[in-house]
Formats: C-alpha cells, sequence, structure tokens
C-alpha cells in the first residue's frame, strides 16, 4: 500500500438542419401517449434488474458475421460510455443526410466560435454508417458507427485521411419487455462510445439532442459490473488466453489507497475451474455463468491476496479490470481488444445502458 496518487503492485507467485417545431421532445411524447401506453412503458422500465446469468462468448468468432474494417475500428480503442434515451424518428436510410447534416452543424458551430479542436481544421466530413451483425437478437437495432475526419488547409485531395472522432451507437441483447414498449416512432439504441476529444463529442451530442430529442448521460461501470467482466473473460482464458488478469481496487482509507492485483492467467483459469466446480474440459462446454459464480470467483481471489499480504480487499472496491480481451474502468471507459468477447461484453453495457435511463 501507497499513499493515494500512487499504487501499489502485488502478484500471485505466477449544413444546420434546425429541428421541425412539429417533433416534440421525447419527454412530451411520453406525455401524450394513452394511459395504457404509459403504464406499459412504465412497467417495462421499472421491471428492469440486472441479470443474475449470462450466456458464456459464443464459438463463432465476431469476425465471421461483422465487416472486419468495420471491427477493426471497434477493437483496441478506448472509448468513453454514456447512455442515451430512445431516438425520435431515427431513420437508417437518412444516414447520408445525417452526415451532411452533422457535417453542416460543426462547421456553423465553430464560426460562432464554439470550440472544435485545438488544430487548424477547416472543415470536417462526416460518415454514418451500419455496423451489420453486431447484434444478438432479432428485436436488437443494428449499431451504428459515426466517424469525423478533418481537412486541413495543407491537405492534399487525394491524402488519406484518418478520423479524428470516432463514436457508435448500440443495442446488443437489449431487454425485450422494454424494447416491445418503446413507442415505434423511436429507435432504442442506449449505449453510446466515444473516443476523441471532449469538445467533439459534445458537438456530437447536440447534435443529436437537437435532431432526434433524446438526452445523453454518463454511464460508469460500476463494481458488479466489473466482476461481471473479471468472470466472463476469465471463462474465455481456455480458448482465447487472457495472458494476464490485473485488477485495481480502492481502499476507503484516508488517504485513498489503490492496490494493483494481477493475477497468472493460469491461477485465474484454475480457480475458475474450481468455483464452476467441473473438468476444464467441461468448463469449456458450460456456457451459463450466474451471480454465484461471479460473487464465488470475487471472493477467492480475494481471498487468496489476503493470504499473501494480509490485506482485506472486501473492504473496498473494484475499480479497474484488464486481460488481453479487453479492459475497463469504473469511470465508464472499455476497450475490447478480442473480437470474441464482443458481444458479450456489449451484452452487459448494454444492460448497464438501459439500467441508468431515466424513466
Amino acid at each position: 500500500m501507497v499513499p493515494a496518487g500512487q499504487k501499489s503492485v502485488a502478484r500471485t507467485p505466477n449544413s444546420v438542419v434546425h429541428r421541425k417545431s412539429k417533433i416534440k421532445s421525447y419527454q412530451q411524447s411520453y406525455q401524450s401517449m394513452t394511459a395504457a401506453s404509459r403504464l406499459c412503458l412504465t412497467r417495462a422500465l421499472t421491471s428492469l434488474r440486472f441479470k443474475t446469468s449470462r450466456t458464456a462468448p459464443k464459438s463463432d468468432n465476431m469476425l465471421d458475421k461483422v465487416d472486419p474494417r468495420q471491427l477493426a475500428s471497434l477493437m483496441k480503442t478506448e472509448w468513453q460510455l454514456s447512455y442515451v434515451t430512445p431516438l425520435y424518428q431515427f431513420r437508417y436510410t437518412q444516414l447520408k443526410s445525417y452526415a451532411r447534416q452533422l457535417s453542416a452543424f460543426m462547421a456553423a458551430e465553430k464560426q460562432q466560435g464554439v470550440a472544435v479542436d485545438d488544430g487548424a481544421t477547416q472543415s470536417f466530413k462526416v460518415s454514418f454508417s451500419v455496423v451489420h451483425g453486431l447484434v444478438e437478437t432479432d428485436y436488437d437495432a443494428e449499431t451504428i458507427l459515426i466517424q469525423i475526419y478533418s481537412k486541413s488547409f495543407s491537405a492534399g485531395q487525394n491524402e488519406h485521411q484518418k478520423p479524428v472522432w470516432k463514436g457508435w451507437l448500440a443495442c446488443v441483447n437489449g431487454n425485450r419487455d422494454y424494447m416491445n414498449s418503446v413507442p415505434k416512432e423511436f429507435i432504442s439504441l442506449p449505449l453510446f462510445g466515444s473516443s476523441g476529444t471532449e469538445a467533439l463529442t459534445a458537438l456530437v451530442k447536440s447534435w443529436f439532442q437537437k435532431n432526434f430529442d433524446c438526452c445523453f448521460g454518463s454511464l460508469e461501470i460500476n463494481h458488479i459490473s466489473l466482476q461481471w467482466l473479471v468472470a466472463l473473460w476469465t471463462n474465455d482464458h481456455a480458448e482465447s488466453n487472457i495472458k494476464q488478469l490485473k485488477m485495481i481496487w480502492t481502499l476507503p482509507v484516508k488517504p485513498l489507497l489503490q492496490v494493483t492485483y494481477a493475477v497468472n492467467p493460469v491461477d485465474a483459469w484454475e480457480l475458475w475451474c474450481s468455483v464452476k466446480g467441473d473438468r476444464p474440459e467441461l468448463v469449456k462446454e458450460n456456457k451459463v455463468i450466474d451471480i454465484d459464480d461471479v460473487m464465488k470467483l470475487t471472493k477467492g481471489l480475494m481471498g487468496h491476496f489476503y493470504r499473501f499480504f494480509r490485506v482485506d480487499l472486501s473492504a473496498g472496491s473494484l475499480s479497474s479490470v484488464s486481460t488481453a480481451l479487453g479492459s475497463a474502468k469504473s469511470s465508464g471507459s472499455i476497450k475490447i481488444s478480442n473480437s470474441k468477447c464482443m458481444a458479450t461484453t456489449l451484452a452487459l453495457l448494454t444492460e448497464c445502458a438501459l439500467l441508468k435511463m431515466p424513466i
């Protein structure tokens, strides 16, 4: 343990389009619904609960279902997460128009003196695209990928451009009752990820709010959700080597202490097999993981740490987890480094977004 701000490392031995006035806001549209419809929607929202069991990653690779170029745009990037309420009158057939509108909106905002970026950017080019295949059920809306490219004064016509900002809206294995209760004029894509400057993120959110009457909110990844990721990713070790399980725990003492706990992948896998009570070859076939498995794994990891270092991690909270498959922080950032765990990870985060959604 060390003072706050430092870490203690321990290892196991091994153009602008204005909104038409007739478009109702998200809140107004709900108020105008019939009593029966309101009841149905409210019931669906208030019945949402965090799942107590999940299906482990399927054997098929995400590369088999998603365009590799789009998949590459989503992987190995650290995304800051937000939740977003349903989009009013969003149309998949209008993506090219949306790209032009967002580009014009950004140009107009910059002309009015709104901070856009730190470079000498002349203009922006925006693209919207559908990430086909990144769904788990027939009631999930297809993921939308947004990329913003900058055009500088010195850039040639044919110069290769890299995006200066990326973002996406997704719904993977969303709650069926909730999805069925959302009015037809809305599209539910509750999970939003962004990578780029805060100024560009704010502009993109502002444009969405003006045009689709939605609202955004920060999405933290809480202690329990991080524990779920530890279990889901450890479970995948046999097929996709996690290389190392690294966790950061925050202990509520004065000053706050952070403990970095690194676990050898073999040790983590053996502990997981003991939790499941099966031989390793059977664990790979057991695709269901429940909350008891997650709690037992966490308890085993904390017990192992206590035996070696006499520090009780149960008094603190898990604030970060990382493996070769991905990483996540309680502040709401996520990086997915292996396509195999993408669907399962996004399903968990979709659930977190729906639970955070205001009623």
